[in-house]
């Protein structure tokens, strides 16, 4: 049985995967393991419940799988905050301000309308490790809690979330964003109440697209992984600066005042380059995944920053920023953690910073962007391959060798087999956009000569 949880918490079709019953066994399942430690019971021995807060990007599933997990977390005896509609990072950062014992987003992110999604969140708002979601679905065939009387949850609104969390971000703000006209695209999601009032209250002169979700339309078009319009609307607008959340805003991608996108590499770029100026920037390091451009390293190296790289994934970038306590890490997606302020990827916590970092150095984001070449990049997904049996191929190690060669250190390579599904993703990166092209699909055409089922 494959497992339950993927790389960002439980995802699926509404309704059809992603079930009521399955959020209620989740919502129960998670408060028998989160509330096991010592900060549970004291609350218990004090006469108090537990403490959850519980959040919902706006897509129409929401409301009854929010629904099923308020239920499922009241009947265990845990005291639920339901702060309504907010932003993951929101939901995050409310967490570890009220010391809550762990949290629940429900959101699919950056996929459409019909899918949603369930994420946990741990005492301090941070992401759980494999570890502890594998016990929360191994509980999910156990016995649950069961309180009764005075033992049950109580569920109320969380008035202030929305507040309190846009009052952190401001407060985070090295430079106002005074005199700067941002174009602000929302992804009619999470981010269509709280982002807007962010960049007004950091001084931006402001126009915003896709804030008008229905319930149906999030991600429809617009946002992160939709620039087009973001792009149109900024260069109509004579602005200076086009910002892009996802569904559930924990990503930021930008484009400039002529329309070019600028990616999250480029976005990080950016900031790190503008927290060593500051000297914020702990030990001058920048945490990055395999996956980001070699030109972003490159940049870095030129401007005395090290950069350490980890597997896909912003929990695993987060391992790494805690471990050695980095500031700041992401992906080329628009997952960018700031860890002196977030505990996970917060696009508009990365939209003020960016466009800080144009109010402070009285740069365009083109200036800021061009501290680093962006390598043309190819990638190719092989389907319908034995994924597991990658890296015991000497054929296809031989291939990658003497791809390596041609390259040198003008380009690298890259095979990744996917966590979910049947597939081989082959990454190349070189100089030249032909010979990114040529070297990535003839080793996809090696792939699939060798490992296909």
């Amino acid at each position: 049985m494959p497992r339950l949880f993927g790389t960002d918490g439980v995802r699926g079709l509404a309704n059809a995967e992603l079930t009521a019953d399955l959020a209620l066994g989740l919502a129960q399942a998670a408060a028998t393991v989160l509330t096991q430690g010592r900060s549970a019971e004291a609350r218990r021995a004090a006469g108090r419940r537990p403490v959850a807060v519980l959040a919902r990007d706006p897509r129409i599933s929401g409301e009854f799988i929010a629904a099923a997990v308020a239920a499922g977390l009241a009947s265990s005896g845990i005291d639920v905050l339901d702060a309504g509609v907010i932003p993951t990072p929101a939901a995050a950062y409310l967490i570890a301000d009220i010391d809550a014992d762990f949290g629940v987003m429900v959101s699919a992110s950056h996929n459409p309308a019909p899918d949603n999604g369930i994420k946990i969140f741990a005492r301090g708002g941070t992401k759980l490790p494999d570890v502890v979601e594998d016990r929360i679905e191994e509980h999910l065939q156990r016995e649950k809690l069961a309180p009764t009387g005075a033992g049950v949850g109580r569920i109320r609104r969380f008035a202030d979330a929305e507040d309190r969390y846009a009052v952190h971000l401001i407060a985070s703000l090295p430079h106002r964003l005074d005199g700067l006209h941002v174009v602000l695209d929302c992804a009619n999601g999470a981010a269509a109440g709280v982002s807007p009032e962010v960049f007004r209250l950091a001084g931006a002169k402001l126009t915003v697209i896709g804030n008008d979700p229905d319930g149906l339309n999030i991600n429809d078009g617009v946002g992160s992984t939709h620039l087009d319009k973001l792009a149109a609307a900024v260069v109509e607008a004579g602005a200076d600066v086009g910002i892009a959340h996802d569904g559930d805003a924990d990503r930021c991608l930008a484009v400039d005042r002529d329309g070019n996108i600028v990616d999250g590499d480029q976005i990080m770029a950016i900031i790190a380059i503008g927290m060593a100026e500051r000297g914020v920037l702990k030990d001058n390091t920048l945490v990055t995944t395999v996956m980001s451009n070699l030109g972003l390293s490159i940049a870095m190296e030129a401007h005395g920053i090290r950069t350490v790289q980890t597997k896909v994934g912003d929990r695993y970038v987060l391992e790494e920023m805690n471990e050695h306590e980095f500031s700041l890490g992401g992906e080329q997606s628009g997952h960018v953690i700031m860890r002196d302020f977030a505990t996970t990827g917060d696009g508009i916590l990365t939209g003020i910073h960016l466009v800080s970092e144009m109010a402070r150095t009285g740069k365009t984001l083109a200036e800021l962007a061009s501290v680093m070449t962006v390598f043309p990049q190819t990638l190719v997904n092989v389907r319908g391959v034995d994924h597991h049996a990658l890296h015991d191929d000497a054929v296809v190690a031989s291939a990658v060798a003497d791809a390596e060669r041609e390259l040198g250190a003008s380009g690298r390579v890259l095979l990744r087999p996917s966590g979910t599904e049947p597939m081989v993703r082959v990454m190349v990166e070189a100089a030249d956009q032909l010979a990114c092209d040529r070297i990535a699909h003839a080793l996809a055409d090696v792939v699939r000569d060798r490992l296909s089922l």
